[in-house]
């Protein structure tokens, strides 16, 4: 009979287990939507990555590396994990926009779905509904997951990691726990330290939730580690051993180091601010007074106009706006229009450092807009599910799972508070604990409202939590569209009176649902703009901006910054005139470097990596290279680079002529991308090259087409050093009219193969 009852029990517990939840079904499809819609008009999306990714399909050795061009000649500035994922798509698919953003979507939805099996064993399906639900409808999840940046890949790992935790604790299996941890060292591989901000959460909570003695928790929790340093260093170790000749070269690092480029430039300095990579230091006063007037762009210190180029780079974001995302004299500013692309800070502006820095207008429309209820939400949770029979201390179960999603917000949000060099888009790490907080926070609420007297003040947390987060949301949307705050701010108010005077019955449900409607809202409407802006951006962004911004610059409706066009003109001339050189040309920023890798499939160099100034090769390697025929062409973009080459390239080589490879109506292209609709025209008036003589093998003068820095000097910018910007880039760029089949323009200018760089021939050096 025992045998019988439990062979019946495992049985129904397995068809629990099949049986699907139609709502979460629907939601996984409105995630897949979201994530996913419109993708193939991608474009290249990220081209830096992009262009690795066409490289990584090349040979199984640059795939290995992450090699940002065929010729293995330097790797992107993170590691190759979430590439790889990409690579794999592009082998199959072939390498077109919407190709290699397929992973990412995937892994959002992913996250979306384990972030329901992660909260449903604990607290039922309505609160795993709700925080898959507002894990969904996360403006910043939704833009980032349309991309083919790190970010999806690593919080679906992060997520995955949670999961074999919470399994390791029911099944007490040390297997679950090493993957578990093993799977982090994986994120870690993926973006680095960022993947290691939940780990004081996850050692919290096996502390706590583990139903073994502290001898026994102690000696798995050793063992996971082991698992975790192992799958994190492998792979650095294993590059940083093999010799520098028979690899890429590090980009972002100084030394040539994975390990070093982990702990300095995709470490210390994101906490502390931007030493390399860029001249100058990317402090923590990068908010949007500094950047008006210019002073918290890296190496920066004085005021600049608008529209002034600064290291290669166009101070006017693509669209011809400031640098709060407005128009040149547009109406007005206020917090939801600052940056471009639309929503959030832009590519730079990460607002005021402080505790409440991420409510602020920079950050907050890409992920704060319910951070009020979960707060409430936990309050409200720790009071709710505590036993009373025992003492405070003694936590339940489900105080235990609020303590790991707290475990996870509180350092992430401390880092991202005081954080001197980020995205906005980085925001990401924030949305899974605040969503699981706001759907476990619901049923708190709900049940302390219920079984609250309205004498007491735990009776007012459900209404105190929509209306703060009306508030908040009231804020966010007010330079948009002011009549929307006051239908939030109304609609919040009126639900949570009703609530208060109808606690009870149908009555009740009916007005919390359109409170939670009316806090929803906003956020959905938020999210949905990348797709239909068709967003694919380099730095994504979420919000109403993208909707007016399609000729910004950047397939998908901008938030990017970069380059994605190719000077066909001056494609064709290289082509042409390569020979059997290893290179097509060489330049000195992978953004310049990038749409003719995906154009072509041919070796483009990028001499100093993504910023240009990596001290990845030598004047004498350099110089190799061009004696043996390897390298006949450079093309200087006006960007900051190598000096003591750039120099020396400009004493000895000579100029081509401009007629060869500019004209003043040249065709620009998104590069090799095979969706339609991805090719754009420009008509742009006929560009003046730096100061100096057209056919002579001199150098220009000082300060007039030459990066800043005395000839002789070390290849690299040194960490203290400031760039200041060249005279050669604060001219107001030429002006251009862009069409497109999509309304999607290219950016021409600075550090793009526009019509203001030099094309050099090296061929003639040592003949």
């Amino acid at each position: 009979m025992a045998a019988n009852k439990y062979m019946e029990n495992t049985q129904s517990k397995k068809q629990s287990r099949l049986r699907f939840d139609w709502i979460l079904v629907a939601i996984l499809v409105l995630a897949l939507f979201l994530y996913g819609w419109q993708i193939w008009k991608a474009g290249s999306a990220n081209a830096f990555y992009t262009a690795a990714i066409k490289s990584m399909t090349e040979s199984f050795h640059n795939f290995w590396y992450g090699s940002f061009d065929p010729a293995g000649y330097i790797t992107v500035d993170k590691p190759p994990v979430a590439l790889w994922f990409m690579a794999i798509s592009a082998k199959i698919f072939g390498v077109h926009g919407w190709s290699v953003v397929l992973p990412s979507v995937l892994f959002g939805v992913g996250s979306v779905y384990l972030m329901y099996r992660i909260i449903q064993p604990y607290f039922g399906k309505n609160a795993a509904r709700l925080s898959a639900l507002a894990l969904t409808l996360t403006p910043i999840v939704v833009a980032d997951s349309r991309t083919n940046n790190m970010d999806a890949t690593l919080v679906f790992f992060l997520m995955l990691a949670l999961y074999f935790l919470e399994k390791a604790i029911g099944s007490r299996k040390i297997w679950s726990l090493l993957i578990s941890f093993a799977l982090i060292g994986i994120a870690f591989n993926v973006k680095m330290l960022q993947a290691f901000m939940i780990l004081p959460a996850m050692y919290l909570f096996y502390w706590l939730a583990a139903n073994e003695t502290w001898k026994r928790k102690i000696s798995k929790l050793v063992f996971a580690t082991v698992s975790l340093l192992v799958f994190t260093l492998a792979y650095p170790i294993s590059v940083d051993m093999t010799s520098a000749s028979s690899r890429p070269y590090v980009g972002g690092s100084e030394t040539n180091s994975l390990l070093e480029l982990a702990f300095g430039y995709n470490g210390s300095e994101r906490l502390l601010g931007q030493t390399t990579g860029t001249g100058g230091t990317f402090g923590a006063g990068m908010n949007s007074k500094t950047q008006k007037k210019g002073g918290g762009m890296p190496g920066s210190g004085s005021k600049q106009p608008t529209g002034t180029k600064h290291n290669g780079k166009s101070m006017t974001p693509p669209g011809g706006k400031n640098m709060k995302g407005q128009p040149n004299g547009g109406k007005k500013g206020g917090p939801g229009k600052m940056g471009a692309g639309g929503g959030g800070g832009g590519a730079f502006n990460i607002g005021t450092a402080g505790p409440f820095r991420l409510f602020q207008s920079a950050l907050g429309p890409e992920v704060s807009w319910l951070l009020p209820f979960a707060l409430f939400g936990l309050i409200g949770g720790l009071v709710y599910f505590r036993d009373r029979r025992k003492r405070w201390f003694n936590l339940t179960t489900k105080q235990k799972q609020l303590i790991l999603w707290t475990g996870w917000l509180v350092p992430v949000y401390g880092f991202f508070s005081i954080a001197s060099f980020f995205h906005p888009y980085y925001m990401i790490m924030l949305a899974p604990p605040i969503a699981a907080l706001f759907g476990t926070g619901v049923s708190a609420l709900v049940g302390l409202f219920r079984n609250n007297l309205r004498t007491n003040w735990k009776f007012y947390l459900l209404p105190a939590a929509i209306i703060a987060t009306a508030a908040l949301q009231s804020w966010y949307v007010y330079s948009y569209y002011p009549w929307l705050t006051w239908i939030i701010l109304i609609a919040a108010i009126v639900f949570s009176i009703g609530m208060a005077i109808l606690p009870r019955g149908k009555a009740f449900q009916t007005l919390l649902v359109g409170g939670m409607l009316s806090i929803m809202a906003a956020p959905a409407w938020w999210s949905l703009t990348p797709t239909i802006a068709a967003e694919s951006a380099m730095i994504p962004t979420a919000g109403p901006s993208l909707l007016t911004s399609s000729s910004s610059g950047m397939p998908g409706g901008g938030g990017g910054m970069g380059n994605n066009s190719v000077n066909t003109k001056l494609l064709n001339y290289v082509e042409k005139n390569q020979g059997s050189a290893k290179y097509l040309f060489a330049t000195s920023d992978s953004t310049t470097a990038a749409p003719y890798i995906i154009k072509t499939g041919k070796a483009v160099m990028a001499m100093g990596g993504f910023n240009g100034t990596d001290p990845a090769i030598t004047l004498t390697q350099f110089k190799k290279l061009v004696k043996d025929g390897n390298l006949k062409y450079f093309y200087y973009s006006g960007k900051s680079g190598n000096t003591k080459i750039i120099n020396w390239i400009k004493k000895h080589a000579t100029k081509v002529k401009t007629s060869l490879y500019q004209s003043s109506n040249s065709t620009s292209s998104q590069p090799g991308m095979a969706s339609p609709g991805t090719t754009s025209s420009t008509k742009s008036t006929k560009g003046k090259a730096p100061t100096g003589k057209t056919t002579s093998g001199k150098a220009p003068a000082a300060g007039k087409g030459r990066p800043s820095g005395k000839p002789g000097s070390k290849p690299s910018m040194s960490r203290k050093s400031k760039m200041k910007p060249n005279k050669t880039t604060s001219k107001t760029p030429s002006k251009s009219t862009h069409k497109s089949s999509q309304g999607q323009g290219n950016m021409q200018g600075p550090g793009g193969m526009g019509s203001t760089g030099v094309l050099y021939d090296l061929s003639s050096i040592y003949k």
